[in-house]
């Protein structure tokens, strides 16, 4: 998505009238459009239901039966999980799982560690006995335990946080840095700048419990490597905020949230190098393979990627695994990881020796096939 199509987006947090269920009109012509989508070439349909947790189940089974009879993955950000608010319609979790077996729809759960919370091992079960039975549910999940989103977010509403066991002061505003204080900021800046990224602090990775949660989510089988990263803002010299960059490497005082940079050579770290847990083949597997594995279906063009084999696309990383570190802090979020030595795409080297060659643009887009 280009960056201006996010920050308007996230700016719509503050009209809380698209979060309502859809007129039978509405629901045909949105249908109708997805539909028009995928046929075009679309990788799928991404689902924000986390951020219209009130609206009608029914819309997203509907949407589910066209995924499924159009051969693509859904994406889904689920809705609040029933221990959040026992008055969800229903619960985010259970939603997708029953929309795998009913419609019989590839679904594909998204950064299930930060919509999981402490929970995630009730949410990990359920989708075991899914997978079980037969279903294709797919999981994902990255290896920090803050998240970012725009404050206005349904479920950042003060009277929310409880539910998510955070408070105001977990919540830190990504351009200014600032803190929110308490019940009443929040709802000043939610009404004043609903589309302000924040940070949100939702497991605490110096506490050994909450850090057993985080692992858990990573280490669960097949569970996939992915930073849902974020759109990078720089302060404009006459104020204001800037969000394109045409420089690479990118300038300093960027503003995003660590897993921007950090995602992948932070995952390795945590889980081949500190603990042990994965394997380097299985850490490959989880960070190329089963990625491009979801997307199979959909498109052909995915086939050729995330192994290595004859006619397969030429996209080979070399590492150092006695440098390998992620760099990227809250402070400093765009530092690039080190310990790439190499790294060819569509085999053209767009890191050699452990620098980024600046010049190098061999990336193409991946569609759908029609």
């Amino acid at each position: 998505m280009p960056v201006a199509d996010f920050t308007a987006s996230m700016d719509l947090l503050g009209t809380p009238d698209w979060q309502r269920s859809s007129s039978p009109a509405e629901r045909r012509r949105w249908l109708s459009l997805l539909e028009d989508e995928l046929g075009a070439g679309a990788l799928g349909i991404g689902v924000l239901m986390g951020y219209a947790p009130r609206s009608d189940p029914d819309e997203y089974l509907a949407l589910s039966r066209l995924a499924a009879a159009a051969h693509a993955p859904t994406f889904t950000h689920v809705r609040e999980l029933i221990e959040a608010d026992p008055r969800t319609p229903i619960d985010g979790s259970e939603e997708l799982v029953r929309a795998a077996a009913e419609p019989g729809a590839a679904m594909h759960h998204c950064h299930v560690n930060s919509t999981s919370l402490r929970h995630i091992d009730r949410v990990l079960g359920l989708l075991d006995r899914s997978r079980a039975a037969g279903s294709r549910v797919t999981v994902e999940a990255y290896p920090y335990g803050t998240g970012s989103t725009a404050i206005g977010a349904f479920f950042l509403a003060p009277e929310k946080l409880a539910g998510l066991g955070i408070t105001p002061s977990s919540l830190v505003l990504v351009d200014t840095g600032e803190r929110i204080a308490d019940e009443a900021r929040l709802r000043e800046v939610r009404a004043i700048d609903p589309g302000a990224t924040c940070i949100v602090t939702f497991l605490d990775e110096a506490d050994p419990f909450d850090r057993a949660h985080l692992h858990r989510a990573l280490a669960y089988p097949d569970s996939i490597v992915a930073s849902d990263a974020m759109p990078i803002s720089w302060a404009a010299s006459g104020g204001g905020t800037v969000y394109e960059q045409h420089e690479w490497p990118l300038p300093a005082g960027g503003h995003t949230h660590p897993r921007t940079a950090g995602t992948f050579a932070k995952s390795l770290r945590l889980m081949v190098l500190d603990s042990g847990t994965w394997s380097w083949v299985e850490a490959f597997r989880r960070c190329s393979f089963l990625p491009a594995r979801v997307l199979d279906e959909v498109s052909s063009g995915m086939r050729g990627k995330g192994h290595l084999t004859i006619g397969a696309d030429a996209d080979v990383v070399v590492i150092d695994p006695t440098t390998l570190t992620d760099r990227a802090t809250y402070a400093d979020p765009t530092r690039p990881s080190r310990g790439v030595r190499e790294l060819f795409v569509h085999g053209t080297r767009v890191v050699h020796a452990g620098e980024i060659v600046t010049d190098a643009l061999p990336g193409r887009a991946v569609r759908g096939d029609a």
